[in-house]
């Protein structure tokens, strides 16, 4: 995959839109990233199946609350730190970074972290979206050790997190990061080739460009948002994706608390005759009509401009706006009980098993 500055907006749109609503700012992180590629030159970016088994693999994340990720990026030298100190606890040079998630900032920053060290870049990642815990990865649930959990902030401080448990890995993390000012670098789920070949989802990187090209695309001719489905509707992760409703938002609530922006908005179509409800922890969880359940995770909701389907995070909707709210699948390996029992909806407390995408 070839990655040039020309590709940029089109693939942070993109993963915004595979966000979930989460994963922080996707503007910010496109800002660094032209800056990374201005100043160090494009990093090459490979496909799993070009690694050795043996080969170390790390990934380069933000932790913290969207709210304050608008407000407070990374440095750089915290980034350079964190592969630094994971190299070092691994006792071993690293060959390959990648992203954990492919949602937001968290798109964008490894390929900082890449063009900085000049280390090639995985075209995958650990869910195919975005999610709000540590624990809530493909690596971990099929059996992947998360420590060493390295975070490092722009004051040059760092903490290492050794646990056997991703779900404790976590929760401490949540109390660093409280202490670096709720926005932090983060690495953890340090690979070899041969897990990332079998657990990771793969390709996504180049997913996400194409679904922001399509809407780029799609605005050409005024049909953004069916532009956007089309193309979701030709991917084997995604579908089927389809429109819940279209309408305006007409409340809005969030509150930032350990280290999470939770909240719930309303969007009521335009004739006024249906609401959906949708409920967040940084991405969206569920969509709700009524007392009936349309969509849950892990299953993307999203929350588009209905006229051009730009992605509207969770920290940045807000009343008033029109907006079409969509639904689609996600990667097989994101279905299985053992995943279900990790991000299915009763890990949130949603009152509901999963529910799969319809397709009408």
């Amino acid at each position: 995959m070839n990655l040039t500055l020309n590709d940029l907006e089109d693939y942070a749109r993109g993963a915004a839109l595979l966000g979930a609503g989460g994963g922080g700012d996707p503007y910010i992180g496109r800002l660094l990233a032209e800056e990374a590629i201005k100043t160090y030159g494009a990093p090459r970016i490979i496909s799993a199946q070009e690694l050795d088994d043996d080969a170390v693999i790390i990934s380069v994340a933000m932790i913290g609350a969207p709210t304050v990720l608008i407000e407070k990026a990374c440095s750089g030298d915290d980034i350079d730190l964190l592969i630094k100190s994971m190299e070092k606890r691994l006792g071993k040079p690293i060959d390959a970074l990648m992203p954990i998630e492919i949602g937001g900032v968290n798109s964008c920053l490894p390929l900082v972290a890449a063009a900085r060290t000049s280390l090639p870049l995985v075209n995958c990642d650990g869910m195919g979206r975005a999610f709000p815990g540590l624990e809530m990865v493909t690596f971990n649930v099929y059996g992947c050790a998360i420590s060493p959990v390295v975070m490092t902030d722009e004051h040059n401080n760092q903490v290492v997190i050794d646990t056997n448990s991703a779900a404790k890995a976590e929760k401490f993390a949540r109390s660093v990061v409280g202490e670096m000012g709720l926005s932090a670098m983060l690495s953890c789920y340090p690979l070899n080739g041969k897990q990332l070949k079998k657990w990771g989802v793969h390709g996504t990187m180049t997913l996400a460009l194409e679904l922001g090209q399509a809407i780029r695309l799609g605005r050409r001719d005024d049909n953004a948002v069916h532009s956007l489905l089309s193309a979701l509707n030709q991917t084997s992760y995604y579908a089927p994706a389809r429109a819940l409703l279209t309408g305006k938002v007409i409340d809005i609530e969030r509150v930032t608390r350990d280290g999470f922006s939770f909240g719930h908005c309303v969007v009521q179509s335009f004739d006024g005759e249906h609401e959906i409800n949708l409920s967040f922890q940084n991405e969206f969880l569920s969509a709700k009509s009524q007392d009936k359940f349309l969509a849950t995770v892990p299953d993307i909701i999203a929350v588009v401009d209905s006229e051009n389907a730009e992605p509207i995070t969770a920290e940045t909707i807000r009343f008033g706006q029109r907006v079409c709210v969509i639904a689609t699948s996600v990667p097989e390996l994101m279905r299985t009980p053992q995943a279900l029992a990790v991000f299915g909806p009763r890990s949130f407390g949603l009152d509901t098993d999963y529910l799969p995408v319809p397709t009408k």
